[in-house]
């Protein structure tokens, strides 16, 4: 009860200091909030004291965010899967939660060492290996889970791309603009693909070109199916081609695509079904087809 009651103690002791840290970093410093409107005084460049007042510290877990990036690389491919999965995040964040989920699963494995040392079947060096492990494991199931987040994204928006084209292409067979009738769909619709559309709707409105906002889009998505549409869409609009027809024919690509992925996701999955039917199905069969003559043997053995 005594090293129950000690463990507790120091654990809320330090999620309280955690907690008390990280609500400090959040709040923007006065240096930071007050120096874009004296930037241009003289005294601020040449006064040791306001010139260190102005450089922000940076935080550990900045810190150790850029140490991430340095040792993992591939800052690239972190954005554009960011961009994809449609999270509002830059590199150094991402770097900084990847920290924390190592800082999470450092904490697991020390408790565990922690309880075991106490039982008496631990060791240091064994402990202090383990929180290392525990906490590269957490950087890199981070990495993991933005991979999973864009392929869950992606599905959805394969789900939702024949209806929404579709949709378009009632729009424009009815006379409407293709603005308008991407405005229509926006409006009436709700998903991932909305959002995205929503976005290239934004910058037409902006000033932007139909046919320039459209080839944005493709170039941002993972998709290729949808990077086919925003081509199509953008080539239809500059060269004067019928618009419905192109997209009715691209919803009947995506949904034969869908089909045909989904008579390979059955093939694959055969040879999963066959698995209870050999290892319990078939020898509980086997057994209640011997059994009887088994007893009975036994039986009438003298």
């Amino acid at each position: 009860m005594l090293w129950g009651a000690t463990l507790g103690a120091v654990l809320a002791a330090g999620l309280l200091l955690v907690a008390t840290r990280v609500r400090a970093m959040r709040r923007p410093q006065l240096a930071v909030r007050v120096l874009p409107y004296v930037r241009d005084l003289p005294q601020v460049g040449t006064n040791p004291a306001l010139r260190a007042a102005s450089a922000s510290p940076r935080s550990l877990l900045r810190m150790a965010g850029d140490t991430v990036e340095r040792v993992l690389g591939g800052a690239t491919s972190v954005r554009r899967r960011l961009e994809r999965a449609d999270i509002d995040k830059t590199v150094q964040e991402f770097r900084v939660e990847q920290v924390l989920w190592g800082v999470v699963g450092f904490a697991v494995a020390a408790a565990v060492g922690v309880l075991r040392m106490i039982g008496g079947s631990g060791s240091v060096a064994g402990s202090l290996m383990l929180c290392a492990i525990a906490f590269v494991v957490g950087v890199l199931l981070r990495d993991s889970h933005l991979t999973s987040q864009v392929r869950a994204r992606e599905r959805r928006i394969l789900a939702e791309f024949p209806t929404v084209a579709e949709l378009l292409a009632l729009a424009v067979a009815a006379g409407e603009s293709p603005v308008l009738a991407l405005d229509r769909v926006v409006r009436r619709s709700g998903g991932e693909l909305s959002v995205d559309l929503a976005r290239v709707l934004a910058d037409i409105r902006t000033g932007e070109p139909v046919g320039a906002a459209f080839d944005r889009l493709a170039a941002a998505t993972g998709l290729p199916l949808v990077a086919r549409f925003a081509q199509g869409v953008a080539i239809a609009v500059e060269r004067g081609t019928p618009l419905a027809d192109v997209l009715h024919a691209q919803a009947a690509d995506v949904r034969e695509a869908s089909r045909r992925e989904l008579i390979e996701t059955a093939a694959r999955k055969e040879v999963f079904m066959m698995v209870p039917v050999v290892f319990l199905v078939l020898p509980i069969t086997v057994l209640f087809a011997f059994w009887p003559g088994v007893v009975g043997l036994s039986l009438t053995t003298p």
